[in-house]
Formats: structure tokens, sequence, C-alpha cells
């Protein structure tokens, strides 16, 4: 499936996986300066998957959330800050019930600038002693953003805040 024609073309991207994809759309949608969201796949071998494929495991993509932002608005810095609030980046392939590697804590960045700033932000957040366990966030490069079906985009706004949970 590819994406429809984005309206912020001219706008920054930025990519997070943190588990099931519906929860972590809702959490960036309520970030002042998000100009929109889109629940997908990205970092696997596979072209145009589907979510029974990447469900399987094998197809090698994780449930992603594609942000187009306004950078006078709301900073990368701060995108990372919410994606390293809304789940636990210390559990290889796993967030809460869901079990998987498509639910690993992955960042997928678009530029150098924000390989580098992953990278700082995942070290402080490392040595913070927020948490008990190591992080193991990957950053890794943005590849191809393939769009999840249309019932996943805006899932809680659609079905109501319940289902997988962050």
């Amino acid at each position: 499936m590819s994406p429809p024609p984005s309206t912020h073309q001219n706008f920054p991207k930025a990519t997070f996986g943190a588990g099931c994809f519906w929860g972590v759309e809702t959490a960036f949608r309520n970030v002042p300066g998000v100009l929109d969201t889109a629940a997908g796949y990205m970092g696997g071998t596979s072209d145009s998957p589907t979510y029974r494929d990447v469900c399987t495991g094998t197809t090698g993509h994780a449930e992603v959330v594609e942000v187009i932002f306004d950078p006078a608005r709301v900073s990368y810095e701060h995108l990372l800050d919410v994606f390293f609030t809304i789940h636990d980046p210390t559990t290889p392939n796993r967030q809460g019930v869901d079990i998987g590697t498509q639910y690993r804590s992955v960042i997928f960045y678009h530029t150098p600038g924000q390989n580098a700033a992953a990278e700082s932000f995942r070290e402080r957040m490392e040595t913070s002693g927020r948490f008990r366990r190591p992080v193991i966030t990957e950053i890794v490069p943005a590849r191809t953003f393939w769009r999840a079906e249309e019932y996943h985009q805006r899932y809680h706004e659609k079905h109501g805040g319940s289902g997988c949970g962050i």
C-alpha cells in the first residue's frame, strides 16, 4: 500500500517503534507541533508488508509511527523525550503483553542530525538512572516506510482508547 500524498512535504519526519503502533500514534498525535502521523512498518526485508505478514515475525519489520513535525513548534529532542516516556526501552522485542521483533524499541533516523541527537539522548537515558536495566533501543537509518492498512490509522480515535496499551 503506498502512502497518500502528504500535505506537509516541507516538514521533517521522525520514525519511532515503541510497541503496538496504536498507542504510539495516539501519544504523538497529542504533541503540539506534530502535524501528522501514520502507523506503518519499517526495517524489514519484504516489500509491501501487511499486518498479517508483520505479525508472523518473519519479515523483520517493526510496527512504527511516522511523525511529521514543525521544528519551529516542537524539537526533535522533545519527540525523543516523548518516545522514551511512552514505552519501556529496556525490554527486547516486547512491550507489555505484545511480544515479537515487530514490537522492538527502535528509532529510525532520517538525517545525520537526528542520528546524533538520538544517540546522545539514548546515552543520557542510559546514564540518568531512570531505568533499572540497560536501554536497548536500536538507532538505525530510516528505510522504506510502508503505511499500515487504513483500519490501523488513528485507531484509538476511531475505536476508543481501549486496545494495546503503552
